[in-house]
């Protein structure tokens, strides 16, 4: 302990004896430090957004009838026959409709199913929403509205109007509050809605809703089931979709491929369902950790080139140590201080630096225009990432050290001293 107390004096008086080398050195690691707080705050705020973003905007698991567009030609039918020609004239698609056959009996079954906090069924069909002279292409769901509610938590995505109005008006929607705006519409407006085969339905506007994003905000309705059933011409039991919450979000790919085999029908997983907005995850990750690193291992050389010329400029105090007793892991344990100090208040200053900065990001306004309703930069603040930029900076720094202090405790004093 003794040994150890002598070492930390020396250190201490060493790196107090090159201020401007000892403050260089802990900047390197300050800076490094803040970059990767920053950086890691910031990339995993915009990971958490968009999460949240596909989370809120889609449900777990989506089970629908895809309509097939493999079907072969007639030609294809034929068989491959070199010697034979075939003359075609207008070959139609075959018209499929997208129902799901005893829907209602599935969605029973999946009420049922272990893990299964809700699930519902809808309606889904592209339309035309009318104001005036002009349309808007969009997409109206039929639903019921209490179930989706459970789903998506449209209760508090509500900007006007309440779910109760969907259900006590027959012919109520709710509209995207993009939509509403493009418009000119509010609660209590009545608007036209028709769709590309020509059925054209009057209804009344009960509310609007946000989801934080352009694409559904600016295109998307809320309907009854009863009403879009209206609107296209099919029967009660006419769904489209049906749709799941599960209680574990991360169960939706297992869950998806279990039900596509045992009922037939395509089902889909909320991360196949957002794959675009998802997709960047893994860059910004990566990107994050390879420009921290390299900041954390340039600091690292600074202090190994500091920590070299310290000990070339102290090798006769080092042959002097080593002449009045000191063994080398001694004179291994002052330069090794040396660094050790260097890096923890570097780190502590660089956590304290890279805490203020990712603050000014997180209150920085988001620029408008951008298809995302948010106010402020996201940045998540997580303790965690504090302590990592602090063990970082710290094995950092004992690296750099660690072989100028192996190499000074290898000095030979009797040819330092004769010089």
């Amino acid at each position: 302990m003794k040994s150890l107390r002598l070492a930390l004096d020396i250190a201490l008086t060493h790196l107090l004896a090159k201020k401007r080398q000892t403050v260089i050195a802990m900047l390197g690691v300050m800076f490094g430090i803040s970059m990767f707080i920053v950086m890691i705050s910031f990339m995993q705020g915009v990971n958490q957004f968009t999460l949240d973003l596909a989370l809120d905007g889609s449900p777990h698991v989506r089970i629908y009838n895809p309509i097939k567009n493999d079907r072969q030609s007639i030609i294809e039918q034929q068989g491959n026959n070199a010697d034979a020609m075939y003359i075609v004239h207008h070959q139609k698609p075959k018209s499929e409709l997208p129902k799901i056959k005893n829907g209602m009996r599935i969605l029973r079954d999946l009420e049922q199913w272990p893990g299964v906090q809700q699930a519902a069924p809808n309606l889904s069909t592209q339309v035309f929403y009318n104001s005036g002279s002009v349309q808007f292409a969009g997409s109206m769901i039929g639903c019921d509205i209490l179930k989706e509610n459970v789903l998506y938590d449209l209760e508090n995505k509500l900007v006007t109007g309440t779910l109760e109005g969907l259900l006590t008006n027959t012919d109520g929607i709710l509209l995207g509050d993009e939509l509403a705006e493009k418009m000119n519409v509010k609660v209590g407006d009545r608007i036209s809605i028709s769709t590309p085969q020509g059925s054209l339905l009057l209804m009344r506007v009960v509310g609007t809703f946000s989801f934080g994003f352009s694409a559904v905000d600016g295109m998307r309705s809320y309907a009854t089931l009863a009403s879009v059933q209206k609107i296209l011409q099919k029967d009660p039991q006419y769904i489209t979709d049906l749709v799941i919450r599960l209680e574990d979000y991360t169960q939706a790919k297992a869950l998806a491929k279990t039900l596509t085999e045992i009922y037939g029908y395509t089902a889909e997983d909320w991360e196949t369902t957002n794959a675009a907005i998802l997709a960047g995850e893994v860059i910004r990750n990566v990107m994050t950790f390879v420009v921290s690193l390299a900041m954390l291992v340039v600091a690292g050389f600074g202090i190994y080139n500091i920590m070299n010329m310290s000990i070339l400029n102290k090798l006769k105090d080092i042959a002097i140590l080593k002449a009045t007793g000191f063994e080398s892991h001694n004179i291994v344990s002052v330069f090794l201080l040396q660094s050790i100090i260097i890096g923890l208040l570097g780190g502590v200053l660089g956590v304290l630096t890279g805490g203020f900065f990712s603050y000014l990001i997180s209150i920085t306004p988001f620029p408008s225009g951008t298809g995302f309703n948010i106010a402020t930069f996201p940045v998540l603040f997580e303790v965690k990432y504090y302590l990592l930029g602090i063990v970082f900076g710290f094995l950092t720094t004992l690296f750099a050290g660690w072989f100028p202090a192996r190499r000074a405790s290898r000095v030979d004093p009797v040819a330092i001293i004769r010089g």
